[in-house]
């Protein structure tokens, strides 16, 4: 049934030029063929929440709309194509994280393993047409951050040179895959220890049918777990009880080959480097999740934007103004959209570097996925929780579109949990020599220029860099106290790089726009960004000599100004996220007038209402 749109008597004006300038820089020139057809997805009123579901009628929801996804695309296309598949995430997040989940492991996970490993022999037209969706085994109970030593084993029979899958504990079942038979049969990629020949050649991966439409397949243990926070999805308990494996099951590459007769090569002698060109797509799979998380918290800002401009509250004598009149209300929301402004700038310029990164830079330009992933999750994490709370009690209901803070939780920990990731970074970062810190001094911010306060974050990452090495230094010890004692200010330093290149990102665009009015928001929100990751890190910045006491001492009276210039354009900046009017009609909050919009009795969220009458 279509969604009909909640009744107003003051419809929204057309986007503005200043906010379709804006959206050039933040979603560049390909708007058109890489944004569109999601964003008109995303207006689709079967993309839009449905009251009164069960989570299991909720979970099949999922699935169905994974298939409407896939009748629009060209699926191994879409799974090799990095800058694709992240526009997708950006748009379907907004309104459905389980779908986003269901189709980042269909498409990344299972297909974009299955390329990586150049499986073209294999007859896909189930999964092409999803009749069977493809899942992800890899973590175990017992083994999450420590993957590369899972228990789960395949021996290779030497007579027949068929695998026998086991699951020889209880640690070693794998941990939340999507395999129960909701939405369907499902087929897995499966990380499994390869044994053959009595030699343990450390984790593969294996493709394994899972379950038909009836229940799982012999010798398959599935049971699902019990409902996490936030959206629902099967997550399940899979265990594998000799599983019978034909030879091709083995997904096989460079890193790891077994000839006919049992005979491994590999040009990879560590296990856990082998495991981790397996495990190749968790890359581009960070990738997704920041670029879900972006989406999420741009609309998220627009639906809390606009509630703040059309839910009026009391000024005295008898007037009453809208909330966002308010500095402590706008001061949130303003500083967050130029986090958002500073996390999709970040966002394309990590994609840019990855989708054009070869064998040279590979590590390098992973090391960028990583960063950039955890720097963004967590913002995003908390720009959810923010436009949650400045809309009070109508944010907590899911109809509203403001409920994906624990959703979020889900794009921390997935493709590598945020604190790991960025504790790997640390230490590449630690093993490359340090370099001195720019030279730049601040003494006054009167005439400080963006490019001054971009080279303080520099600054402000050498510093903690160099504090890192000096700790190193200082510790006679070795192995883990030795780490222990640099760790911290390796993290700081891992915060600050990506801090700075999504400033030096944000800078670029400035740089780009040729458009007066965008240009002097950009330039606002790029100033406010840079100042307050300044002021995160004024102590070391000032007893470095880089920050003068008295450019400290102004630092949050120029924020403040800022902040108010910036007030009066707070629908343009968040109209630029392009969120869709069809979308948001959908959400009672984004639209005046929400005592109407609740008590319309057409509309899709009081379904539950008339479902009860009609009983």
């Amino acid at each position: 049934m279509p969604t009909p749109a909640p009744r107003t008597s003051r419809p929204r004006p057309a986007v503005s030029p200043t906010s379709q300038e804006l959206a050039r820089h933040l979603f560049g020139p390909d708007f058109e063929e890489l944004h569109e057809p999601w964003q008109a997805m995303l207006g689709d009123p079967a993309f839009h929440y449905e009251p009164d579901l069960t989570s299991v009628e909720r979970i099949a929801q999922s699935y169905q709309r994974l298939r409407a996804i896939n009748s629009a695309v060209s699926p191994m296309e879409l799974a090799t194509d990095p800058v694709r598949l992240a526009a997708m995430h950006e748009w379907l997040a907004i309104s459905d994280t389980a779908a986003t989940s269901i189709a980042s492991i269909h498409y990344n996970l299972f297909l974009g393993s299955l390329a990586e490993h150049h499986d073209t022999g294999r007859d896909l037209e189930d999964l092409f047409n999803l009749r069977a969706t493809g899942v992800f085994l890899a973590t175990e109970v017992g083994h999450g951050c420590d993957a590369a030593s899972l228990e789960t084993t395949a021996h290779r029979n030497p007579d027949t040179g068929w695998f026998t899958l086991t699951t020889p504990g209880a640690s070693a079942q794998k941990f939340m895959p999507n395999t129960s038979i909701i939405g369907g049969p499902k087929v897995g990629v499966v990380a499994a220890r390869l044994m053959a020949d009595g030699i343990d050649h450390g984790p593969f991966l294996f493709v394994v049918p899972l379950t038909t439409a009836d229940g799982p397949l012999p010798g398959v243990r599935i049971r699902l777990l019990p409902q996490r926070s936030g959206q629902p999805l099967d997550h399940s308990i899979t265990s594998f009880d000799h599983v019978q494996l034909p030879p091709q099951a083995l997904l096989q590459a460079e890193h790891g080959r077994l000839d006919d007769d049992g005979t491994f090569t590999s040009q990879v002698a560590s296990h856990r480097k082998r495991f981790l060109r397996s495990l190749a797509r968790v890359t581009p799979g960070k990738l997704c999740m920041t670029a879900a998380s972006c989406g999420i918290s741009r609309a998220a800002l627009t639906i809390a934007v606009r509630y703040a401009h059309h839910r009026h509250i009391s000024a005295g004598e008898g007037n009453t103004v809208p909330i966002a009149a308010h500095t402590s209300h706008h001061e949130r929301l303003i500083g967050r959209i130029a986090v958002a402004y500073a996390m999709t700038m970040l966002h394309r310029r990590t994609l840019q570097t990855w989708a054009e990164h070869d064998d040279s830079n590979v590590a390098a330009a992973e090391r960028e996925v990583a960063i950039t992933k955890a720097w963004i999750t967590w913002r995003a994490r908390d720009i959810a929780t923010e436009t949650r709370e400045r809309c009070g009690a109508h944010g907590m209901f899911e109809l509203n579109g403001l409920a994906h803070a624990s959703d979020l939780d889900g794009a921390i920990t997935a493709e590598g949990d945020n604190l790991a990731i960025s504790v790997k970074a640390a230490a590449e970062l630690l093993r490359e020599a340090p370099t001195p810190p720019p030279t730049v001094t601040v003494p006054s911010l009167k005439h400080a220029e963006l490019r001054d306060l971009h080279e303080l974050l520099l600054a402000a990452e050498s510093l903690a860099i160099r504090r890192a090495h000096d700790r190193l230094a200082a510790t006679t010890d070795h192995g883990l106290s030795r780490w222990n004692a640099s760790c911290l200010p390796a993290l700081d330093a891992v915060s600050a790089h990506a801090a700075s290149t999504a400033a030096d990102a944000f800078l670029d665009a400035i740089e780009n726009c040729d458009d007066s009015q965008a240009r002097s928001i950009l330039i606002d929100l790029c100033a406010l960004f840079l100042l307050r990751e300044v002021e995160k890190r004024a102590l070391v910045l000032v007893t470095s000599g880089h920050l003068g006491l008295e450019a400290a001492d102004q630092l949050p009276d120029a924020i403040e100004a800022i902040i108010a210039g910036l007030a009066p354009n707070m629908l343009t900046c968040v109209d630029s996220f392009q969120v869709p009017e069809a979308y948001l009609a959908s959400i009672p909050i984004a639209n005046p007038h929400i005592e109407e919009a609740y008590d319309d009795a057409q509309a899709h969220w009081n379904a539950a209402e008339q479902h009860g009458r009609a009983a």
